[in-house]
């Protein structure tokens, strides 16, 4: 489960990336690298957001646990 958890904060942190080079620069690396409207790009984000959904469930998983363990 840790490797799973480690690839989903990897891919959440190039899709922060990406969108930190979008707002700052106007330059979506994932278009540049592919064709804008191929069916990678669309899987790309997908995984993002699928890693996205995971790192936020760890995060709360982590509130809801016993502190005295």
């Amino acid at each position: 489960m840790e490797i799973l958890h480690k690839t989903c904060l990897i891919f959440t942190l190039i899709g922060a990336l990406n969108w930190g080079l979008v707002g700052f620069f106007d330059f979506n690396l994932v278009t540049a690298l592919f064709e804008e409207s191929s069916m990678i790009v669309k899987i790309i984000y997908d995984i993002v957001g699928i890693c996205a959904i995971i790192n936020t469930m760890l995060l709360f998983k982590h509130f809801t646990d016993d502190p005295i363990k």
